[in-house]
């Protein structure tokens, strides 16, 4: 019976995505939960339907592994206090089992630290950005 149980559980794709490790393989953070990048490029990406409007987005180049993703700047305001070759950190943008959220197609990925400043106090107007 145990070895039978051991044998079917791989017909189970969480056991078998467990085992084989393909998460942290093909994930771009390497299995972590955050991950530091350089801003190449700032891009505007349409929202899906029903919903209609320009959601403000970042390309990145990751420092760890040089792959490059596409991450979202939450907040009304926010990508004013992102430049080009700015110093980010990212996090998942918390969507089902890693996927994109919400009405941003293809984006998985969201800001949370720019220069070592959270972008949510700047966005807030508690703290400023830090010349460098």
């Amino acid at each position: 019976m145990a070895s039978d149980r051991q044998k079917f559980r791989w017909s189970d794709r969480r056991y078998k995505k467990r085992m084989l490790k393909s998460r942290e393989k093909h994930d771009p953070l390497r299995g972590s939960t955050q991950a530091r990048g350089i801003v190449i490029e700032k891009v505007g990406i349409e929202a899906k339907q029903p919903n209609s409007g320009i959601r403000k987005a970042v390309k990145i180049s990751l420092i760890k592994s040089g792959n490059k993703l596409t991450a979202f700047a939450p907040g009304d305001g926010a990508i004013n206090f992102i430049d080009e070759h700015d110093e980010v950190m990212v996090e998942g943008i918390g969507g089902r089992m890693g996927r994109s959220y919400g009405d941003i197609p293809g984006v998985r990925y969201k800001v949370i630290k720019v220069n070592g400043v959270s972008l949510d106090e700047m966005v807030r107007g508690r703290k400023e950005k830090p010349v460098r």
